[in-house]
């Protein structure tokens, strides 16, 4: 491990855990119903006016360092979600604050009716990285503010590319897959095909078609002459931690070019890092390529930013007028984005990322066998998945309660999405409670 990042880490793991955490003994250190007095005034108010979306525990943390949350009472939390996959670096990066502090002094906002010298340096990297990875020859980005835009702009850009590329009306249709996640907004939730999510807002957007993730032979009946784009993840994240394999990728691509429809690979959440790769399709043979690759959580560690990454045959179709963005690409967002997009793509750093993931699967392997709840262990790099049979979510209380913080993800699934800077120290941390908790969670359902 280079020493400047061991020695961050060694920085964010500085030991404040309290005695009979040390020892093994975990206990329920954390109680929810234990927080801070403040904590309750603070969300009695904001509840006044706050619009209520998410079913969120009484907590409020108020800062974080390296791998760990504090909550209002200073209580220390190793946090095993990243908020959800976004802070890479972890929490409060000396280089990230140095740049959002240095830049927002300078200028941080001037819309795209003009040009400042981060926005291009950006996209140079983006595109000059990615080409150095393999055969995926990237040659232009449009940058946006989030990884539903990102995919909303895809989107678009595929369908200007049907009415192109034929002189047929019909050429407008997007497949998608089963189990995938791409957004909420109504063309990536149209592509998103989970009824909790589409119910209440339909009709969508029409044109949408979806196949099974991994099933080869529903490839060809559903991907016609009709099909403008095929948008997937290569690892599927809220869908429950499962990876794309070759021949169904391999299929895809065939296919695509067959039809002239536009592939399209959303890593938002298991790109940039997150699988032990710089792009999660690098972890396949390199004749499986995207027409365009979207990416958002992790490029700026936490600062909202999005990009579109494409192929020069997408890039000529689009013209001046035809997308968008008030915010997108602005000259904060992108010089964080671009020292933290050069730090994570460092040979040594995603090698880092490999060696603690395996470490951690292995790990989870370890403590869950025997445990019949426990269905699988899957994952590359530090995305991982523990499947249950059951429903896992109790096991977000007891973790958070113990000073560990989880996620869940579908498909009974307990997703665990550190930071990327995450030790072997802090991993063995996490896994010591998670055996704990998945034991008591066995008990609870008397197996």
């Amino acid at each position: 491990m280079p020493h400047n990042l061991q020695q961050s880490q060694q920085a964010s793991c500085q030991s404040t855990v309290p005695a009979e955490q040390k020892t093994g003994q975990y206990k329920v250190t954390h109680a929810d119903a234990d927080a801070d007095p403040k904590t309750h005034e603070i969300l009695a108010e904001a509840s006044q006016y706050i619009l209520n979306t998410y079913n969120r525990p009484s907590l409020v943390f108020t800062h974080g360092k390296g791998c760990y949350l504090y909550d209002q009472g200073n209580r220390r939390y190793l946090d095993f979600s990243a908020g959800i996959a976004v802070n890479a670096l972890g929490h409060s990066d000396e280089e990230v604050s140095r740049v959002l502090a240095e830049q927002s002094s300078q200028l941080v906002h001037i819309s795209n009716l003009f040009h400042h010298p981060w926005g291009g340096e950006l996209a140079k990297v983006l595109v000059e990285s990615t080409r150095e990875t393999g055969a995926f020859q990237a040659s232009k980005v449009f940058l946006a503010n989030s990884g539903t835009e990102a995919n909303e702009g895809a989107l678009k850009f595929a369908r200007k590319w049907g009415k192109l590329v034929t002189d047929k009306e019909d050429k407008f249709e997007i497949v998608s897959c089963l189990n995938g996640f791409h957004g909420r907004s109504m063309g990536s939730l149209s592509c998103t095909p989970n009824p909790k999510y589409q119910k209440p807002f339909l009709p969508l957007v029409p044109g949408v078609k979806h196949i099974s993730f991994n099933d080869t032979e529903s490839i060809e009946a559903s991907i016609t002459e009709k099909t403008c784009g095929v948008i997937l993840e290569t690892v599927q994240g809220e869908g429950g931690i499962f990876a794309a394999n070759v021949e169904f990728l391999r299929a895809l691509r065939k296919r695509c070019d067959e039809v002239g429809a536009l592939l399209i690979f959303d890593e938002i959440q298991c790109g940039i890092g997150r699988t032990g790769k710089l792009w999660a399709f690098e972890n396949f043979p390199s004749d499986i390529v995207p027409d365009i690759l979207t990416m958002a959580k992790p490029l700026a560690n936490g600062f909202p930013i999005g990009a579109i990454l494409m192929n020069e045959k997408v890039a000529e179709k689009i013209k001046i007028g035809e997308h968008g963005t008030t915010f997108g690409g602005s000259p904060l967002g992108c010089r964080v984005a671009l020292s933290v997009f050069n730090r994570i793509r460092r040979p040594e750093f995603l090698a880092h990322v490999n060696e603690i993931g395996g470490h951690l699967k292995q790990g989870l392997k370890v403590i869950t066998e025997g445990n019949p709840l426990v269905k699988d262990v899957r994952g590359l790099g530090l995305i991982l998945g523990v499947e249950f049979t059951v429903d896992p979510t109790p096991l977000v209380k007891l973790a958070r309660e113990r000073g560990l913080i989880i996620i869940t993800a579908s498909n009974n699934t307990v997703r665990l999405v550190p930071p990327l800077i995450l030790s072997q120290e802090e991993a063995d941390e996490g896994l010591e409670i998670l055996k704990e908790v998945f034991e008591e969670f066995r008990n609870l359902n008397q197996v």
